[in-house]
């Protein structure tokens, strides 16, 4: 049943955030290298988590997790 719900979210993710879509980072929740507020980037694939692999400016990679970073489509 989980199981069921978790892929119901990741289609859910992945209609609203198809390839190509362009998106801006608010924050990022990364305590290492989180990509700066005011990036943007274009997105390359959602994966079976519901993350959002990112092809940001500058040609840097880091998924998106929503729910936790947040992000607006421009």
């Amino acid at each position: 049943m989980v199981y069921h719900a978790m892929e119901k979210k990741v289609q859910r993710i992945r209609e609203e955030y198809p390839p190509g879509t362009r998106l801006q980072v608010d924050h990022m929740d990364d305590p290492y290298k989180p990509i700066p507020p005011g990036t943007q980037g274009t997105v390359d694939f959602v994966d079976d988590a519901g993350q959002i692999h990112m092809l940001w400016e500058g040609e840097r990679t880091l998924a998106l997790i929503p729910g936790i970073d947040r992000f607006h489509k421009i």
